[in-house]
Parts: structure tokens; sequence; C-alpha cells
């Protein structure tokens, strides 16, 4: 079967589930109620990348592609706009953002492709009620990633440090005042000097060619498996975690690391 028969089977299927005499279950589903697996898919899809599985990256990025699907079926049920108007759209952006490609627009590299794809956008935005170089970013996207495209953007229309030095000693700043508000000031201060510090470290990492969300996703597995470890240690020599002394815990610790 081509692409496109095998995608056309895939919007039957789904037609087939919403109509009468279908699946109970899928029939009754709503935008809302099938929001939380959007993201769950996508999360899915990230993993099998970060797992190099070929076969589950395959199967999860056509569970990604259902819930569009599924979508789109409900929304066609309503006469609002169907699969073949989100495809429609997609493609006319794309074209219409890659004017390097399928216009007579040239450009240097990389870097430039940016610059044009934020004019573009910001062309495109004219008329709606966000102008800002910063529209567009979801406020329900997890914070450090939401952290990276709002700096990712504002860099993008030229609002950036020139060296790298600069966020260096912002985020020694930025931890100075966390200090200071975690001596003088009550929770409120210190949660917001808390983020100041986040942010400013989300955006090192952006200068550093990283992505805070995985460097923190790797920080956080390393300390999960180093914690299994020393829980296995605590389990084979009978003692227990809230029984030990700082010292002892540290020392733990660090015979984690060692293996």
């Amino acid at each position: 079967m081509t692409v496109g028969e095998n995608f056309e089977r895939l919007v039957g299927i789904m037609h087939r589930l919403r109509a009468p005499g279908g699946c109970p279950w899928d029939a009754e589903q709503t935008h809302q109620s099938i929001k939380p697996y959007l993201v769950e898919e996508a999360y899915e899809v990230l993993e099998a990348i970060d797992g190099d599985d070929t076969n589950e990256l395959c199967g999860e990025l056509g569970d990604l592609l259902l819930q569009v699907v599924f979508h789109a079926e409900m929304a066609a049920e309503t006469d609002r706009f169907a699969i073949a108007d989100v495809i429609d759209a997609i493609c006319a952006k794309m074209v219409r953002r890659h004017p390097h490609v399928f216009g007579d627009t040239e450009v240097s590299g990389a870097a430039e492709v940016l610059q044009n794809w934020s004019k573009i956008k910001a062309e495109e935005r004219k008329g709606s009620g966000d102008q800002s170089a910063l529209a567009g970013v979801p406020q329900a996207m997890p914070a450090l990633l939401r952290a990276h495209r709002v700096d990712e953007k504002a860099s993008n229309a030229g609002f950036d440090w020139t060296d790298i030095s600069g966020v260096v000693a912002k985020l020694h700043e930025e931890l100075s005042e966390l200090e200071t508000a975690m001596r003088d000031e009550g929770p409120e201060r210190v949660s917001e000097e808390l983020g100041d510090l986040l942010f400013a470290a989300t955006s090192l990492a952006r200068h550093l060619g990283i992505r805070a969300e995985d460097a923190l996703s790797g920080a956080t597995d390393r300390f999960s498996d180093r914690y299994r470890i020393m829980e296995e240690l605590l389990e084979n020599r009978g003692q227990e975690m809230a029984a030990l002394t700082e010292t002892e815990k540290n020392a733990l610790w660090e015979e984690a690391k060692s293996r």
C-alpha cells in the first residue's frame, strides 16, 4: 500500500470507531477527555528516541499520529475542519516558512534560516492578538522547556548576551540574590529568586548547545541509579538510610558513584 492509502485507512478506522455501531469508548470521547493521551504519547515518543529503539519509535509515532487523526475526526463531525484541512494548513505553513527552498530567498546557513523564520512568524502574527516575539510558547509546557523556548525566541529577536561569560556572570548574580533572599526575605521572594536562578541556568544551557530539560533528565537518571545502588548496599548490610549519620550518607553516596 502507498503512504496515501495507508493514511486513508487510518482515517477510515478512526471514522468507523466513532460511527454508530463502532466503539462505545471512542464514541464518547471529546477533545478535553483525550488531552492527557496526546501528552502521554508525545513523551513515549521522546522515551523511544532516548532509548534509540527503532521499532519502539515507529510504534510510538503511530500512536501519536492516531491522536492527531482522533482530534481531526471529532472536529469533522461538527463541520469545523477535517484531517485534510490539518494537512493543507501545515503544508502551506512549511512552504511559506521555507522561502529559501520553495522560493527565491538565499541564505548563508542555519542561523539565517532561523532569523527568517522568526520574521515570517512575526508577519503571520499581524492582525492577531499577541504581537510579541515570544508569542506561541504554550504556558502548559513543562517549565524548563518553556524557559528554553522563551529564551530562544528572545535571542532570535536580538535580545541575548554577546558572550557566554555574561550568562555565567548572570548565574552567579542570581545565586547571590537567592542567598540574600534566603537570609533576609520570606518564602515568596525566595521562590522568585530561585526561579530567576533556574531561568539563568536554562539560558546558560542554551548557550552551551544543551537543552536544560535533557540535562536535568540525565542528572535525575544518574541520581536514581546511584540511590538504588545505595538501597542495595544498605539492604546487604542490614542498615536503614534514616539511621545513618550525615558522614555515613556521604560515604555511601561516593561508594555508589564509584560503581
